[in-house]
């Protein structure tokens, strides 16, 4: 089994739960399925946290429900950069904390271990020299927020949708800041590159060089499902000692009615997370577009299934579909 690291985090809950078992299950899509109880677009998925908290509450208590072993917070676009197009950045510390407490409250209500994964996305600002924003602001946007879900009660930092390695290097750092064991996964959506350029093996480097590594890393969102393989694929390649992450989209929206629609059915999202066990990943999860209905028949499928082999790529391409050459990462965790 891989080992964890550093040793110091291995007395967190999901440390534990990683040397107990081969695989965790991780949530599905937040704003998705907030869009489906009446979340108006243009609306940020923050500001239910206080407008609508029982709808959060629901949606976190449905991922258990179904099998979710960790819960991911209404945080994701929890920066005050973020924050700000909702005429929020003064409220970074209460909705971020309220969002680690609803997801708290959830985990309670379950007869087993849940894990509380604070979200921090992108801040949807490009990092110097390219942009304006400056590591050292980045890491002070990201240890406000991670600081709030901590207060919440979040187990962990769960840094997600990265383009950038600046980027995700100053979410770490605020993590740290704050006293947090992290996870990190990047979107590889532009063929087998995030946006910024980056691939799977320059991730790995990165994470290999880290004085505070994470606990897990890997990729989510991106182009769907098969391209979410072929990244762990390419990850797991160069044997990591922690362990890795898949949190794939439900397919790639369409516009049908005014309304997004997601492909993938409840069967070939449990495909999709066969293969990315077989791939080598061990926290496995779905992202936009993935609603309770997916996650169930992931966790039957992983519980049912016996562990095959490494897939080739013509099977993932055979079971999932052909990969897309670009998509446009859905940094609002559709």
């Amino acid at each position: 089994m891989p080992k964890l690291l550093p040793d110091t985090q291995t007395d967190t809950t999901l440390s534990q739960l990683l040397s107990a078992r081969d695989w965790l299950l991780a949530d599905g899509a937040m704003a998705t399925n907030l869009y489906d109880m009446g979340l108006p677009r243009g609306t940020a998925p923050e500001m239910w946290t206080f407008d609508r908290p029982e709808c959060v509450l629901t949606l976190h208590k449905e991922a258990i429900a179904a099998g979710a072993d960790i819960l991911l917070t209404n945080s994701f676009g929890g920066t005050s950069a973020r924050l700000k197009h909702m005429g929020a950045e003064a409220q970074v510390f209460e909705i971020n904390k309220t969002a680690a407490a609803l997801a708290r409250q959830a985990a309670d209500t379950a007869t087993r271990p849940v894990v509380i994964a604070g979200t921090m996305g992108p801040t949807g600002e490009i990092l110097a020299p390219m942009g304006t924003l400056s590591q050292a602001a980045a890491t002070e946007m990201f240890f406000n927020q991670a600081q709030a879900l901590k207060a919440g009660g979040a187990d962990v930092a769960w840094i997600e949708t990265m383009s950038s390695l600046d980027e995700l290097s100053a979410a770490a750092e605020g993590a740290r800041k704050a006293g947090l064991p992290w996870i990190g996964t990047m979107s590889f959506d532009t063929g087998s590159a995030t946006m910024m350029g980056v691939t799977p093996a320059q991730l790995s480097t990165l994470v290999d060089t880290m004085a505070h590594p994470p606990l897990a890393y890997g990729a989510n969102c991106g182009a769907g499902p098969s391209a979410v393989v072929r990244s762990i694929l390419d990850l797991t390649a160069r044997a990591p000692e922690c362990p890795i992450v898949a949190k794939a989209n439900a397919g790639l929206p369409q516009v049908i009615d005014g309304q997004l629609h997601y492909d993938i059915t409840p069967e070939m999202m449990a495909d999709y997370a066969i293969l990315a066990r077989d791939a080598g990943a061990r926290i496995i999860g779905g992202c936009c577009g993935t609603r309770p209905a997916h996650l169930k028949a992931m966790k039957q499928a992983l519980e049912r299934r016996p562990k095959g082999p490494r897939p080739t790529l013509e099977q993932v391409v055979a079971a999932l579909g052909p990969f897309a050459v670009d998509a446009d990462t859905a940094e609002d965790a559709l």
